[in-house]
């Protein structure tokens, strides 16, 4: 080996065992009080169960030093915990979970908010939607359900999560899709919408898997098609069928579930709750948590998570405008 080709060696060597030694990149900054965990939702829904199982998870694993405090702000369809989120410009102690009202919410209402006016943190997972009757109602398969809301136009109770929000969304494209008419109820959170549909004060819901799933074990609900193109690959979900095996119609529709923080925050701020949820991803509670409560585990971040906002905005409004659901 030449005298040059030794110094190469040595050098490369050297540069190795340096950058290992480094090791990851350790957070420059940590919060100094409690964090304001905000969920813009009602207590039993989907964000609200998320949040409540997360919170505690981050103390668990030691990823912050201070707790997260889980507070619900969800009047105006969530608009009370997106204003307040807003209004805190600058304090990197507040974070809050979203939904798809990020979308609907500002889009239905005309409140003066826009999801870029808070600072993206990730995306921890996407939410499929589940078409539920009584296990009482006489309708074993989507088919049968739908005939019957054919047969007599307003007459069935599609119970949802707001007006003019998410479950209003899918239920207005499912009519659109299976000519059919529902009266749609709006209630505050999907666990209101699920106990009514338990007490047979509505007919059906589109809840999201972790609305119903304890209903669905003890024998009171029935879940009819998962809404997408795909059944739900995980152990309790796989034996729900898609819509389209129930109907031979495509159809999918599938719900954020990310973390914001403030506006006006440091980069390093972002990147410390970057980090805590990335590990919380990769957490086996995480893991038991997705495959119980029927989630769909994505974490994303940074620009890609960006683009995917922009892109699923883009489509709310084109649902929410051809569902007649925007002036």
């Amino acid at each position: 080996m030449s005298k040059g080709m030794k110094v190469f060696m040595i050098v490369a060597c050297s540069l190795a065992m340096l950058f290992a030694s480094v090791g990851p990149v350790k957070a420059s900054w940590v919060p100094k009080q409690p964090v304001e965990f905000i969920i813009p939702a009602g207590a039993g829904g989907g964000a609200d169960v998320m949040a409540r199982f997360m919170a505690p998870i981050i103390s668990k694993l030691k990823l912050s030093p201070k707790p997260f405090v889980v507070i619900n702000k969800a009047a105006g369809a969530g608009a009370e915990g997106f204003m307040y989120v807003k209004a805190q410009k600058g304090n990197p102690h507040v974070i809050i979970i979203t939904l798809d009202n990020l979308f609907t919410t500002p889009l239905a209402t005309g409140v003066p908010f826009n999801w870029k006016d808070m600072t993206p943190v990730a995306m921890m997972a996407l939410d499929y939607f589940i078409l539920w009757v009584n296990s009482a109602s006489p309708w074993k398969t989507t088919n049968e359900f739908f005939d019957a809301v054919r047969a007599s136009p307003g007459k069935y109770v599609m119970g949802g999560t707001g007006a003019k929000q998410e479950d209003q969304v899918l239920t207005v494209l499912i009519e659109q899709t299976f000519g059919l008419k529902f009266n749609y109820v709006p209630f505050k959170g999907g666990g209101a919408v699920a106990v009514e549909l338990v007490g047979k004060h509505i007919d059906s819901t589109v809840n999201n898997p972790s609305e119903a799933v304890s209903h669905w074990k003890n024998g009171t609900l029935r879940p009819l098609c998962v809404i997408d193109y795909e059944r739900i690959n995980l152990p309790d979900w796989k034996v729900v069928p898609t819509i389209e095996e129930e109907t031979g119609k495509k159809l999918s529709y599938l719900m954020l579930r990310g973390i914001f923080m403030a506006p006006g925050v440091t980069p390093e701020q972002q990147a410390f709750y970057v980090d805590v949820f990335k590990k919380v991803s990769e957490s086996a509670e995480w893991a038991k948590y997705v495959s119980d409560m029927g989630l769909k585990a994505q974490f994303m971040s940074g620009d890609e998570y960006v683009k995917w906002l922009e892109v699923k905005e883009a489509k709310m409004k084109t649902l929410m405008t051809s569902g007649g659901l925007l002036k």
